[in-house]
Order: structure tokens, then sequence, then C-alpha cells
């Protein structure tokens, strides 16, 4: 029952945004197949398509951390949609480029695309009540994470069957669809309360003072830091440990496949269970599983040790990383709400970039001490972010120290407000208000 009334708590807004995020990551598959692309249709060398795809992912990565401010800055709703606009626009004229335009072209629809996800969790913070947030992220999640099972799947069928060239019009398409449904059902209006509007002072004021006056913020931003480097070995360095203890490449489709299907099953019922419990101790309740998955792949090789890393660090991304994405929400100040959310946006996609290097070089020159290694950096963010919680308790946090009743007391009175202002929206023929989710890229 308590899992229901948690889902009551959100709007009919956040389930209509959720169709939004479904449809358009069931159709974001390009950045999978964009190095087959390249090498293949495209007749790009390997190392070529290589910096084509790093310059990619440091355009994803610049449009997280720098999205926030035109939210704070412009709106947080007119900021997604000139995003998705854009980076739809980018994706579906990919085909008729001519091959030298696409090491420009690609990046700028990755740094599009990553405005779109500091902005899309931005959303959720102006227009989801405190207490509430941490459902709407899961709700959203799971609906991104869905479409993503859908997605890989069905873009290997139309790049076999039909054409590469349609994979981009079609996540381009997809982009696009995102920015016209959102638009009907997020309302300007409800949108921007906290912004300040266009042209105003929103995102006037300097960061850093903010930052140092919530230490637990920080020390969160950097376990998470860290602790995405260690998670994303998972994509990288993992398949190269199970191919050297013979075990081919289907095997590691199982656990993807295993991974995604305990994300998609587990983590809204887990988020909702666990909403009332202090954010802090179950996201370092989460980095430690991470690293005691890790750990498990310290200890033996084989099916079993790889399944049960799997299992184990999997349960740790799924206290992690919505509860983490929610508390950054309840910290941030109106006036750099769209700014906090880049910094987490950007830090919990590091290792992307940071991974990979990382992770191989220790791989080759030591492959016994990688998987020490990153248990070892996983708990070190697990005791960080646990610091954290003990130094919010002493005033160091703000979203720590409220209690469980007064937040719960807050979220249903402003959610009973919220679902008003949808329902007269709604009868206005200007769509419902909603929320944005954690992300529409896996995060």
């Amino acid at each position: 029952m308590g899992a229901v009334r948690g889902l009551r708590e959100l709007s009919g807004a956040v389930w209509l945004l959720a169709v939004g995020v479904f449809v358009n990551a069931c159709v974001s598959f390009t950045f999978v197949f964009v190095f087959l692309y390249l090498t293949g249709p495209r007749g790009v060398g390997v190392g070529g398509a290589g910096l084509v795809m790093g310059a990619a992912g440091v355009g994803l990565m610049a449009g997280n951390f720098t999205g926030g401010w035109f939210g704070d800055r412009w709106g947080h709703r007119r900021t997604l949609l000139a995003a998705a606009a854009c980076g739809g626009l980018l994706l579906a004229v990919v085909p008729a480029l001519p091959t030298p335009l696409l090491a420009a072209v690609l990046p700028l629809a990755q740094y599009a695309l990553g405005a779109v996800r500091v902005a899309n969790s931005a959303l959720v913070a102006v227009t989801v009540p405190e207490g509430a947030r941490r459902q709407a992220f899961a709700v959203i999640r799971s609906a991104s994470n869905g479409g993503f099972a859908v997605g890989p799947p069905l873009g290997a069928l139309v790049a076999t069957q039909v054409s590469y060239d349609w994979l981009f019009l079609a996540d381009g398409l997809g982009t696009l669809f995102f920015a016209a449904w959102t638009a009907r059902v997020v309302p300007a209006r409800g949108a921007a309360r906290s912004t300040g509007g266009p042209g105003g002072r929103a995102a006037g004021g300097r960061l850093w003072p903010e930052l140092r006056a919530r230490p637990a913020l920080l020390l969160l931003l950097g376990g998470i830091l860290l602790v995405d480097v260690t998670y994303r070995q998972l994509y990288t360095t993992f398949p190269l440990h199970l191919a050297g203890q013979g075990l081919d490449t289907r095997v590691y489709g199982w656990l993807i496949a295993v991974n995604g299907a305990m994300i998609l099953c587990l983590e809204l019922p887990v988020t909702l269970a666990l909403r009332d419990r202090p954010a802090l101790l179950v996201v370092a309740g989460g980095l430690a599983l991470v690293g005691a998955g890790y750990a498990a792949l310290a200890t033996g090789g084989g099916v079993a040790a790889a399944a049960t890393m799997t299992v184990v660090l999997t349960a740790g991304e799924i206290l992690y990383k919505t509860t983490a994405t929610a508390y950054v929400a309840d910290e941030a100040p109106e006036r750099a709400v769209g700014r906090f959310q880049s910094l987490y946006a950007g830090v919990s996609i590091s290792g992307t970039v940071l991974a990979a290097p990382l992770g191989g070089a220790l791989y080759e020159a030591a492959p016994g001490a990688l998987w020490p290694a990153c248990a070892g950096v996983a708990l070190v963010a697990a005791v960080a972010v646990a610091c954290a919680h003990r130094l919010a308790g002493r005033g160091g946090g703000g979203a720590e120290t409220e209690s469980a009743a007064g937040a719960a007391s807050a979220s249903a009175s402003t959610s009973a407000s919220v679902g008003a202002s949808a329902s007269a929206s709604a009868r206005g023929s200007a769509g419902v208000s909603a929320s944005a989710g954690d992300s529409v890229t896996p995060g």
C-alpha cells in the first residue's frame, strides 16, 4: 500500500512525460551503431572513427556540464525544447551530409542531447515537490530504460534489413517528437515557476558559494565521480576479462540482459520502498554494493563470479542513481536548479570518458589489480557519502536535516496544489503540468 500511495503522489503529468521518454528511447539507438556506420557505409578508418566517437563523447559531457546554465537563464522547458529540436534536426540530416562534416555534426548533436538530459532532470526539480522526487525520477528512468531495452535490437534490425541511414532519421524524428510532446504536456507557466523567467536573474550569482554552503553535496559529487569510473568498467574492461576467462560474447550479452531486467523490474519498487529513508545513506549503500560486486570478481573467475558481480553491482545501481539525482534536486536553490543538475549530470557520466583509458591502462599493466582497485575506489566513495550524511546531520546539507514526517507533509500539500494546477491546465487545453526525468539517455 505504501508503494501505491507513493505513486499516487505523482501527478498524471509525470506519466504523460514518461510516455514521451519511452517512445524517444525506443529510437535513440544511433550512438550504439555510429562506429559501425562510420567504418562501414562511410568508409572511415578505425582511427578516424575512434576520434569522431571520442569527440562525440566530449560533446555529450560538455552538454551535461553546461546545459543547466541555459535552463537557469532562459527556463528549463525552453532549453529542453530548443536543444531537442537542434539535436533532432542534426541527427535527421546526417545521411545527407558529406563524410567530413560528420566530425563536427555528431559532437554538436551529442552536445544538444546532453543539454536535453540536464533540462529533463531540472524540470522534475521545479515541477515535482520535494518528497515525491525520488519516485518521479524512478518512473521516468524506468520508462527510459524500458525504451532502451527495445531500441538496440530494433536498430540492429533496421540497420541490417533496411539501411543505417534510417537509424539517424528515426532517432532524429524521435527527438523532435519528444520536443513536441514535452511542449504539449509541460505548460510554460508551470515549468518556469522557479527559474525567474527568460532574461531574468535566475542564472545570476556565483555557484561556488552555494556549493560551499553544502559540503555534503560536494562529497556526494566526488563520490559519484569516483564510482562512475568504476561502474562503467562493466562496458569497457569487463568484456575483456570475460574473454580472458574463455567466456564468449554471448555470456556478456546475457549478463547485460540481467542488468537491464533487474533495473526494469526492481528500481521503481525499491525506490518507493526506500523513499522515506535518508537519501545519502541509501546512496552510500548503493556505492558499497558496486564495490562489493567488483570484489566478487577479485575472488575468482568463471560464470559464477561474473554473474554475482553483475547482480550485486546492479543492486547498487538501483539504490544510488535515482536517489542521488533526487537529492541534488532537493538541495538546489531555486536560482541554480539547472546548474546543480548540470554538475550532477556531468559527474554521473564521467566514466564514459575516463573509464576506458584508466581501466584499460591498468588492465594492460596489471590485470589482477583492476578489480581490487575498482572495489577499493567504490568503497572509498561509499565512505565519503556516508560521511556526507553525518555532515548533513550537523547542518552541512538541507535535504538530509528535514524530518521524514515534515517532508511527507510538505509533499502531500504541494502535490495537491500541483495536481489542481494540472487539472486546470488540462481543462484549458494547454496540456498538464509535468516533470521530466533522470535522462533521455541512460545515465
